[in-house]
């Protein structure tokens, strides 16, 4: 194996680990939760095999292929002493592994995951004050996503939305940082960090393809005093959107994220201009700061 075929490989396995564990490095998932993410693999290629009615009995995966085979004979052995001669991996396998992931083939999930996802790189600087915990662990979870400026078709009316994408909330295992992914067209993905303070909630993101930075805000209305209710649940959020383009300039935009699988609701949210009183003047200058909002890729 090359060099670049470790680093392939090692994409895959933190790809893997990130997305059925939410790991951000495949060093930090156990033999057991290999075992579980291979089984999670075969209950999806049996799935696969049933929705296209192939009668054929589908090949499934050894419990310890991934462990034994990819992390142990492979990545693990290469790390230990880089000049060793390793085999290649079966290439049908690793494209039967993404094709139940949504790729074409293996050389596909390559070229769709250039970059990984660098969380560290998104920066929120909330001058010290305390996250309001109690209101990101009710955000956790999974969400459609839509932008009300966008109608299906230009003949539509301006009320007809579309879905945009699906996105989903989860608290970091190993940081306890809040992080955000959202799903996105031809394998382009969203991915940020979300905090909230008060009754505000604060959302970066960046995508695995362009050099710029979204901010979202939103504000929900006495929530302090909805979070002592045990039985409230949180249907759905408007956030104003800026996003640092090209040329640095903010676009505004207008979108919401609502919980999945939920339709009727009331909105707790509530909506304001970017010029707004109720925006605290900290959050301002950092969405007008586009300097320090840029990654700097070099």
């Amino acid at each position: 194996m090359k060099k670049e075929d470790i680093i392939h490989l090692e994409k895959l396995m933190n790809f893997l680990s990130l997305h059925f564990l939410k790991k951000n490095h495949w060093e930090d998932v156990t033999k057991t939760e290999w075992s579980y993410i291979v089984a999670e693999i075969n209950d999806l290629i049996i799935s696969d095999y049933e929705d296209k009615s192939i009668n054929k009995k589908p090949e499934l995966l050894g419990l310890n292929y991934l462990y034994e085979h990819l992390i142990i004979n492979k990545l693990k052995r290469f790390y230990q002493n880089e000049n060793s001669v390793l085999s290649k991996p079966n290439l049908a396998k690793l494209s039967k592994i993404v094709k139940v992931l949504g790729y074409s083939n293996y050389i596909d999930f390559i070229n769709s995951n250039t970059e990984s996802f660098n969380f560290n790189d998104l920066r929120i600087d909330m001058n010290n004050v305390k996250q309001n915990t109690d209101l990101l662990d009710r955000l956790v979870g999974c969400w459609y996503s839509y932008n009300r400026n966008l109608p299906e078709n230009p003949l539509q009316a301006k009320e007809d939305r579309i879905w945009r994408s699906a996105t989903e909330i989860y608290k970091s295992e190993i940081s306890g940082e809040y992080f955000v992914e959202r799903s996105g067209g031809d394998h382009h993905k969203y991915f940020g960090k979300i905090t909230a303070y008060s009754d505000y909630v604060f959302i970066i993101m960046n995508s695995n393809t362009f050099i710029r930075q979204r901010h979202f805000i939103s504000r929900i209305k006495d929530i302090k005093e909805k979070l002592k209710n045990p039985e409230y649940k949180l249907y759905e959020l408007h956030f104003i959107s800026t996003c640092i383009s090209f040329n640095q300039e903010p676009i505004a935009l207008f979108e919401i994220f609502q919980k999945a699988e939920r339709k009727n609701f009331i909105p707790d949210s509530i909506s304001f201009p970017i010029d707004s009183d109720e925006i605290p003047d900290s959050i301002i200058k950092q969405l007008e700061d586009t300097e320090a909002n840029r990654i700097a890729y070099k």
